[in-house]
């Protein structure tokens, strides 16, 4: 089956990036919400990514906007009838997820692949809610998903080696750079980057320094472009704390306990970069 239409249910900020490097390669993209203000919102935001690519250079306006209008919106799943592709991006609920799934089990057409951009959700699981197990996979991007090239391709238990050749050939059409890994929680991605996050939030909370040194010390010491903190800032301190939930449940240790501050942050509305404050305050920019 050709693959001309990706259908991207979901509109955060994995969403958004997502229909952004598909449209911008060339394909057909559906973008679906629930939410009216959502859709627009996630228009305003992949514009606004895209001219920030013209500003840069690493596109003409002329392709920034043959490529924008290359990605229609919907709030309804039942338009993904007509997707050869269809990729799921939606918050890092199981329950929301196993809905959705479920969903497009029945919507989709025969042999039209599953994905789904999560960090810790187990892709066996979801894909044992469908009748297609074989063409369910994994496809979890990096934020910003414009600008980082890793594509972590998780293989479910009943994965077929066809989906996953047709999912690395995928990414690399988004010239992205397809890396394997099993299911298992967190993947390889989170189940490394998360743990330190979640040490360096400890560290904080202990008094052992501040939020700058943290960074610095990393940053200087460890040749990271990011320090921890600021990195969970850009993550988003919800995602993070989602993230360290489903690490901790999924192997059932201690180590991966979220810490108390992460909590406290998230229940005080400071979500980082995208509420303007997290260990970090961007208020002012």
């Amino acid at each position: 089956m050709n693959i001309h239409t990706i259908g991207v249910a979901g509109t955060g900020q994995m969403g958004c990036g997502i229909a952004h490097v598909f449209a911008l390669a060339g394909f057909q993209v559906l973008l679906q919400d629930l939410s009216h203000d959502s859709l627009a919102k996630a228009q305003a935001s992949i514009d606004h990514s895209m001219q920030r690519g013209v500003e840069k250079g690493k596109l003409t306006q002329e392709e920034k906007t043959a490529s924008f209008t290359r990605i229609r919106t919907t709030g309804s799943l039942g338009d993904f009838k007509d997707a050869d592709f269809v990729i799921e991006a939606g918050p890092e609920h199981w329950e929301t997820k196993k809905s959705l799934f479920e969903t497009l089990d029945v919507l989709c057409r025969p042999g039209v692949i599953l994905a789904t951009a999560t960090g810790t959700l187990s892709i066996t699981r979801l894909a044992s809610l469908t009748k297609r197990a074989g063409q369910v996979i994994g496809m979890h991007f990096m934020h910003p998903v414009p600008v980082m090239p890793l594509v972590e391709i998780v293989r479910g238990l009943a994965t077929t080696d066809e989906t996953c050749e047709r999912v690395c050939f995928l990414s690399e059409r988004l010239d992205k750079t397809p890396v394997q890994c099993n299911d298992s929680p967190g993947f390889i991605s989170n189940r490394l980057i998360m743990p330190m996050i979640n040490e360096a939030i400890f560290a904080l909370q202990e008094g052992v320094a501040e939020v700058q040194a943290i960074d610095e010390i990393m940053k200087l010491g460890m040749n990271h472009p990011m320090g921890p903190l600021a990195l969970a800032d850009l993550i988003g301190l919800d995602t993070c704390l989602a993230n360290l939930q489903m690490l901790h449940e999924g192997f059932a240790d201690p180590k991966y306990r979220p810490c108390p501050l992460l909590g406290r942050y998230v229940a005080a509305g400071w979500l980082g970069k995208k509420s303007g404050r997290g260990f970090y305050d961007y208020s002012k920019g």
